[in-house]
């Protein structure tokens, strides 16, 4: 599975904290700040937007490094995607992204 894939299914490669991050782009790193913020109602300043992806090796933002329950879950039980876990079906905390997501549920499905 390309490592892009973020254990839920979502499309890091299209993440704008790591899209910011890896092309150096600073002004982008400031509106995603600006935008998340004001969609989650909690401050979210640039220097927490440093990712590289969430299954590959180097930073993460501070919700995906330790927050993040799906994340956590599937390191935890050793999964390489929520797709290798046979629960993925009746999950809570994977329900609220692939509900919402169907593209995110057909990359784990084939995982």
């Amino acid at each position: 599975m390309n490592d892009l894939i973020a254990f839920c299914g979502l499309d890091c490669e299209t993440c704008q904290a790591r899209l910011a991050t890896a092309q150096r782009d600073e002004a982008l790193r400031r509106k995603v700040a600006r935008d998340w913020s004001a969609l989650n109602g909690v401050e979210i300043t640039p220097e927490m937007l440093y990712c590289t992806g969430c299954r590959v090796p180097g930073a993460k933002t501070p919700y995906c490094a330790s927050l993040c329950p799906i994340r956590q879950c599937a390191l935890g039980r050793g999964f390489e995607t929520c797709g290798d876990c046979p629960d993925m079906g009746g999950c809570e905390k994977l329900g609220a992204i692939i509900g919402r997501n169907p593209e995110a549920r057909r990359r784990l499905e084939r995982a």
